[in-house]
């Protein structure tokens, strides 16, 4: 009699978790009768309460979704070459979960060789961090760039997925007015096109450049 009680309320208070109806009261006050059931040990009492409380709590809160899904696909190493105003460039790019999973790094080296559009070449590199407002429910990525520059963006996803939009909100090191945007297209399970923009004060955005790398 005694185990059919607490299998029944065990089982009431799962369903409720499970259908999304706050249990915390139901759990409570079921804990609170199997601990005043006659007859019960003090023993068998600790059990019930330990077996219990994780299950029906667990089931209440559900798995937690993956905020990074949007993203995951940039983990990991990528080659390529970039086209743009400094003229053609190798480019190598590293996305890497760091410190606990609570930031994707991103670190950028672009080498230019001399050509006509760039006669001296030259090689430039930036260091990016990308982390999840919980807040604003957006991705923000700070850019630190070996120009001097320093940009925060604020990113959107596209309704496919395919496509993630950063946005300026702040530009550091730079006229005031200038806005940048950073746009990553997922083309393929290994391909990456990168373009990045920029809008000088009172001008429209122009491509600077455009860099179409894979997966190594």
């Amino acid at each position: 009699m005694e185990e059919a009680v607490i299998l029944a309320g065990f089982f009431d208070a799962t369903v409720l978790a499970a259908q999304g109806i706050p249990v915390a009261g139901c759990v409570i006050g079921f804990l609170f009768y199997v601990v005043q059931y006659k007859g019960r040990s003090r023993m068998k009492q600790t059990l019930v309460l330990l077996l219990l409380i994780p299950t029906v709590l667990g089931a209440a809160q559900g798995p937690r979704p993956d905020v990074w899904a949007p993203v995951r696909f940039l983990d990991g190493v990528w080659e390529g070459q970039g086209d743009g105003m400094s003229g053609v460039s190798s480019v190598a790019q590293t996305y890497e979960f760091v410190l606990d999973a609570n930031f994707l790094r991103m670190t950028t080296k672009a080498v230019f060789k001399p050509q006509e559009k760039n006669p001296k070449g030259e090689t430039h590199e930036d260091v990016g961090y990308i982390s999840y407002d919980r807040a604003r429910k957006a991705f923000i990525m700070r850019g630190f760039y070996a120009e001097g520059f320093v940009n925060q963006y604020v990113g959107t996803v596209s309704d496919d997925g395919k496509t993630l939009t950063f946005d300026t909100e702040d530009v550091e090191n730079a006229p005031a007015g200038t806005k940048a945007r950073l746009v990553f297209v997922r083309t393929g399970d290994r391909d990456l096109e990168q373009s990045f923009h920029v809008a000088w004060p009172g001008k429209e955005y122009t491509c600077y450049s455009t860099n179409r790398l894979t997966r190594r």
